[in-house]
């Protein structure tokens, strides 16, 4: 079983190059199981990319706007949730 709980929300993104834009709400770390989901979106990935400021970074904190580079198509407004084992 994983639980999952909503650390963030997409409020852009870029196709050509597959990077979003995520408003956080809570800590991210590489490595980390994620999962978004919206009208349109569901899928789930392993954060292996973040940036702030086009800086690479390993972890971001809450309040956060940061790059993530993602796997498939997401939407702004879609929400980002951390997995984690029950």
């Amino acid at each position: 079983m994983t639980a999952k709980k909503e650390i963030g929300k997409i409020t852009h993104f870029y196709s050509r190059i597959s990077v979003g834009i995520v408003e956080l709400k809570d800590e991210l770390k590489i490595g980390d199981q994620i999962a978004i989901e919206g009208s349109s979106t569901t899928f789930e990935q392993t954060v292996s990319s973040m940036q702030i400021e086009k800086e690479n970074i390993e972890v971001a904190r809450a309040g956060d706007m940061i790059g993530l580079k993602f796997i498939d198509r997401v939407r702004p407004g879609d929400i980002v949730y951390k997995l984690t084992p029950e």
